[in-house]
């Protein structure tokens, strides 16, 4: 069977935009007529998504595959690591959890068998598509952790790729720090990179121009394009410091506030995303009681170590605050997994799976109690949801590693076929799910809106648009803006295509 050709985005340093090009090359080409893959050998993210097997991945690796109209796999990320601590991480492996590891005992024990499963997969995926879209991670130029790397040039060369070297304008000294990447490479690694990419330019680019001209004669190596900086992109992100980006503000001239707790351990954050997009909705993170107001819209997100967020809330007043909230039924509260468990009377982490913390008061809002289990629970779910007295179909997808108890006066949310699912108040004002993606099912959605626009006496909004129609119009922007100001032939010719859609 005939070897896919490879490409491989590195970056000077980590949030160069190293994701978004792998999506937005995944959607090229698959437009082009290939079958395409994604691929990123080893990833660090609290964000991740699962596969239609029930499977733990990076998140961004799903939405890649999407843009490239493929169903995700384990083979597209074999390793994910999800941070524990500040030098400790839980390694899943396929999908699965393998082991929590020192960042120093990941390095010096599982090298060896990283480096095998990392083969193993990309030779799976080479055999099953036309091309394969590769990133890196952070830099490739960090010294210090080359002699036993898993994410960058030692993956190029298992996939014999052709690396675009990728760097950020928007932080400054692109010229430097793009220079400076290639000459902190070994000379082999260095003939790997076939051209840079500059990205998130703003203005004019003939300014640029003689600075383009530079680099060339000094390096030898062509600049393959320079992307400009896509305003309000709504592609899902997946690590926690695009947060910084956000407001803790309220905005006045929407009419719904909504305010997701920015917490310490944050993951799977994106359950907000469709929210953004709502052109009544501001969405802001909020990490302070003095940032919290009274929003209409309150939501406790996910956590990989939710005892120790919990107490983080406890601690910086929050807890009281949200709780008042509640009671005076001015701000609907949500909890999605972790938060969830919070809106609960007690958290249980008897094996200490997720910290040392092993028992916490919940906020009390609703009656369930949280034991932590050594299984995690990962599952493509559906069900019906009883909102306003309609059934209303929803589907999400299941991370967590607790396992919560309803007692009397609990209200289950979700009805599944085999199960109840979350739990609600009598009214619906305070509930809490571990499904993720809830908000992204769009009748519910916009029934939830209305109930929250009815409080404040507003009218209701009918027709809201498709969040899954806007992430595919994001596909197809992000896509056609690399197209344009990138070199595409050459990038097909370095791959060994001599022309776009040629003899796949």
């Amino acid at each position: 069977m005939a070897k896919a050709r490879s490409l491989m985005i590195q970056g000077t340093h980590s949030d160069a935009g190293k994701s978004a090009l792998v999506t937005a090359f995944c959607r090229i080409f698959a437009q082009d007529g290939y079958e395409v893959a994604p691929f990123k050998s080893q990833n660090m993210a609290l964000n991740s998504y699962i596969t239609a097997d029930g499977k733990e991945i990076g998140r961004a690796q799903g939405v890649q595959a999407e843009a490239a109209g493929t169903e995700a796999t384990t083979d597209m990320n074999p390793i994910l690591l999800k941070p524990t601590g500040e030098q400790s991480s839980q390694v899943v492996v396929h999908g699965k959890p393998y082991e929590t590891m020192a960042a120093g005992g990941y390095r010096e024990h599982f090298f060896e068998t990283g480096k095998q499963l990392i083969g193993e997969a990309y030779e799976r995926l080479s055999a099953a598509y036309d091309h394969i879209v590769i990133e890196g991670a952070g830099s490739p130029a960090e010294i210090n952790l080359n002699d036993r790397e898993l994410v960058n040039m030692r993956v190029a060369e298992i996939a014999d790729a052709p690396v675009i070297l990728v760097g950020d304008i928007e932080k400054g000294g692109v010229f430097a720090s793009l220079v400076g990447t290639l000459q902190l490479l070994k000379p082999h690694e260095r003939e790997r990179v076939a051209g840079v990419m500059i990205n998130k330019f703003r203005g004019d680019v003939s300014l640029l121009e003689p600075g383009l001209k530079w680099f060339e004669e000094y390096t030898g190596i062509p600049v393959l394009g320079v992307i400009p900086h896509i305003d309000n992109l709504r592609i899902e992100a997946e690590d926690s410091v695009v947060l910084d980006r956000y407001t803790a503000q309220a905005d006045p001239t929407k009419a719904i506030d909504i305010a997701v707790i920015r917490l310490p351990r944050i993951s799977n954050f994106t359950d907000a995303d469709p929210f953004f997009d709502e052109p009544d909705c501001h969405v802001r993170f909020v990490s302070q009681v003095a940032e919290l107001g009274e929003p209409d819209l309150l939501i406790l997100p996910g956590s990989k170590s939710t005892l120790l967020d919990l107490t983080f809330l406890q601690e910086n007043g929050l807890a009281e605050r949200i709780a008042e909230l509640a009671q005076a039924k001015r701000t609907t509260v949500v909890g999605i997994c972790g938060g969830y468990q919070m809106l609960g009377r007690t958290l249980r982490d008897p094996f200490s799976v997720e910290s040392d913390l092993q028992y916490a008061e919940g906020l009390g809002l609703l009656p369930l109690e949280t034991s932590m289990r050594k299984e995690k629970t990962t599952v493509r779910s559906e069900g019906t949801i009883n909102f306003q007295d309609e059934d209303i179909p929803v589907s999400g997808y299941e991370i967590h590693m607790g396992d919560s108890q309803l007692e009397e006066g609990a209200r289950p949310l979700i009805r599944l076929s085999d199960r109840s699912e979350g739990a609600a108040d009598t009214e619906t004002d305070v509930f809490g799910t571990y499904f993720h993606g809830l908000f992204h099912n769009d009748c519910f959605r916009e029934s939830f809106l209305n109930v929250l626009r009815a409080k404040k006496g507003l009218a209701p909004i009918r027709g809201r648009q498709s969040f899954a129609a806007q992430r595919e119009e994001a596909f197809d922007e992000l896509a056609a803006v690399v197209r344009t100001h990138c070199d595409l032939q050459k990038i097909y010719q370095m791959m060994g295509t001599e022309k776009v859609g040629e003899d796949k």
